[in-house]
């Protein structure tokens, strides 16, 4: 068992993933980076940067395309993991982190400074999860329910990048 803190501040233990028999879990946690015992979240974020560094310069489409079909394999992996493991959510789960940091990044120049403000915007907007993010975190279920509020952090963030974009 790994254990976390919850957001009250009690300890709450949560099964730990078992790797080898259930596949779907490494990919779920990250390929192993949700495991991290602090901040997962952000240490699966950062994860994603690789990735994103190896399709941020294909075309928008591409791009698009790219997103579009790991968030739908995400709702799934999700809550595959989520059903395995007998806990909504688990800490370790970062798929969600990964898409919604690339949803941040849609559509914005391939560069360093881009790069890292995405990755601090999307890191603020899933942490404080303003309305409706915190709506949706709360009432929605499932795979979808693990998603969707880091999908529209992911598209909060973003359009805080394009603003940044059009005042630069």
């Amino acid at each position: 068992m790994t254990v976390s803190r919850a957001s009250n501040n009690h300890l709450k233990p949560h099964p730990a993933p078992d790797f080898r028999r259930h596949p779907v879990q490494l990919l779920a946690f990250g390929l192993g980076t949700g495991l991290s015992p602090k901040a997962p979240g952000t240490v699966g974020t950062l994860a994603a940067v690789p990735v994103y560094l190896l399709v941020g310069d294909w075309s928008i489409l591409y791009y698009s395309v790219f997103i579009f079909i790991c968030a739908l394999l995400g709702v799934w992996i999700c809550g595959a993991a989520s059903r395995q493991l007998g806990v909504h959510d688990h800490p370790g789960i970062v798929w969600d982190e990964f898409v919604g940091y690339w949803i941040t990044l849609w559509a914005v120049p391939f560069d360093w400074l881009w790069i890292v403000a995405g990755f601090v915007a999307f890191r603020v907007f899933d942490i404080i999860k303003p309305w409706p993010v915190s709506v949706l975190d709360r009432k929605v279920g499932g795979g979808f329910g693990i998603m969707i509020d880091d999908v529209l952090a992911g598209v909060l963030a973003c359009a805080t990048l394009h603003i940044a974009l059009y005042f630069t």
